[in-house]
């Protein structure tokens, strides 16, 4: 199991608080480091990176509900889950489209994303302004760059136009200032994550599982421009992921998210979590608790919340014999199926009945689904909060280059990249006919890869595909875009404007 140590690093001067940050195994598993005034930048500024991988860990805004109501509810794939009564104001805004301006959810995300680029912003600054250009230096700086970059991502899929906050902000009426529009945050993120992907290593190896890499940069970068139909750049970093011989399919598709499979050959970027065996060291995260299979204490299925469980139409969309169905999948009242990650245990039928006390649930989401003996060890048996979140993986790279040719003109080279995704999860390869069938065989591949994973609802949107599939659902156009938080607008005192739209 995994080991951990505690990091304590001390920041010693007149200015500077003592800064103390707990690590784990991941990639803070070093010896205890402590800073002199001789050392004071490098280490203090390597303090605040750290602090940002810990509140990226940490934020409601990338881990828990409110990540998963703007990604995955609002998605045909999940909803919101748990009780009916259990946060029943969750389900019209985020299962049917009836967007609220104020709401905890809402609100919480935006927070969390402007808090975590505040801090990257803050580091930057204080490596510009203390002119630290040695090469350590410029990989922190590259990792405060690839932070601010993600969360600046998630926004404008989110909201559109946001306001580009990219310097230090002092007081909180600096931060105050109006919206630009997206192709101005495009290209900050474009400009911070070149900067990251030519500053960070491409592996870290043993002394730093999990830390940001170059991969990372290209592979998000390329995201980014998959959303503008900028084929040619992504599919360039694509293929400079596929030949860097960095990254490999993990050679099962259930394992990549079991505890074995944290910072596997497929992984390139997770955020890190840890609890010790005895639970006597807690660094969670409460991405999986959120989501466990929520039944009675009683009936040993107390696992978690039971939020955004799977709908019927994901598990109508795999094909007979794909493997990533069982994997991705947890059925109420049958088997766990130990053949694709499950521990040989039944679930409760998905009837509410005062002995098991499930949920009217008839799926659940496998890939969050801990260990029993961890979970008994632990003491935390409804609190997996040791499990990492997965956010980039390999196939997405290979999916990616696959989408990028097809559009491209070039789907017969597009076309093997497509059967090695099929090929791990057991399904024949499929024929190139043209570039229509491979363009909805690329969609159904990403679907079925990336169940519950928080992506399908930004593919529908990018395809062009949203109004036709979550139209039933309440989905008009405008539901691309979030409104701004209300409490947002309020506080600006008439600079921040709402969404045309809405």
């Amino acid at each position: 199991m995994k080991k951990i140590m505690k990091i304590t690093f001390t920041i010693l001067a007149v200015s500077f608080m003592i800064l103390a940050i707990g690590g784990c195994q991941k990639f803070l598993d070093r010896k205890p480091l402590t800073a002199t005034l001789d050392d004071l930048n490098q280490g203090g500024l390597e303090g605040q990176i750290y602090g940002l991988y810990s509140n990226l860990r940490n934020s409601a805004g990338f881990t828990s509900i409110p990540w998963l109501a703007m990604h995955d509810f609002r998605s045909d794939d999940s909803e919101k889950g748990s009780d009916p009564s259990d946060g029943a104001e969750w389900s019209a805004p985020f299962d049917h489209y009836a967007y609220v301006k104020d709401l905890w959810a809402s609100n919480q995300y935006w927070d969390d994303h402007f808090s975590l680029i505040n801090l990257a912003n803050t580091a930057i600054q204080n490596a510009d302004s203390l002119k630290l250009t040695d090469p350590a230096s410029l990989i922190n700086v590259a990792e405060a760059k690839f932070f601010r970059a993600y969360a600046y991502f998630d926004l404008v899929r989110s909201y559109g136009d946001v306001p580009k906050i990219d310097f230090r902000v002092y007081n909180a009426a600096q931060a105050n200032i109006a919206k630009s529009p997206a192709s101005a945050i495009y290209a900050l993120i474009d400009a911070d994550l070149q900067f990251a992907a030519a500053n960070l290593p491409t592996v870290w190896g043993n002394q730093y599982p999990g830390r940001l890499t170059s991969g990372a940069a290209k592979t998000l970068q390329a995201k980014a421009y998959m959303f503008r139909g900028n084929w040619a750049s992504a599919l360039a970093l694509s293929n400079q992921v596929i030949s860097s011989g960095t990254y490999s399919l993990n050679s099962s598709y259930y394992g990549i998210f079991k505890d074995l499979g944290e910072n596997c050959s497929e992984s390139i970027f997770e955020i890190q979590a840890y609890v010790s065996a005895n639970g006597s060291i807690d660094n969670g995260c409460i991405y999986a608790t959120t989501q466990g299979v929520r039944a009675s204490t009683a009936s040993g299925w107390n696992l978690g919340w039971g939020w955004n469980t799977p709908t019927d139409s994901l598990v109508k969309a795999y094909e007979t014999g794909d493997v990533r169905k069982g994997s991705t999948i947890l059925f109420s009242g049958q088997s766990d199926d130990p053949s694709t990650g499950g521990y040989g245990r039944v679930l409760p039928n998905s009837t509410f009945d005062i002995v098991a006390g499930a949920l009217p649930r008839k799926f659940w989401n496998k890939k969050i689904y801990a260990d029993p003996a961890y979970r008994a060890s632990t003491g935390h048996s409804d609190n997996p909060n040791w499990i990492n979140k997965r956010i980039l993986r390999y196939a997405d790279v290979i999916l990616m280059a696959a989408e990028c040719n097809n559009e491209l003109g070039n789907g017969a080279t597009g076309l093997p990249l497509v059967n090695q995704i099929r090929s791990r999860a057991s399904l024949p390869a499929i024929t190139f006919t043209n570039q229509a069938q491979l363009r909805n065989a690329i969609k159904q591949e990403r679907r079925v890869e990336f169940g519950v994973e928080g992506e399908r609802f930004f593919d529908l949107v990018r395809w062009g595909d949203a109004i036709s599939v979550l139209g039933p659902s309440g989905y008009t156009n405008r539901c691309r875009f979030y409104p701004i938080p209300q409490p947002a607008i309020d506080k600006s005192g008439g600079l921040l404007i709402q969404n045309p739209e809405w």
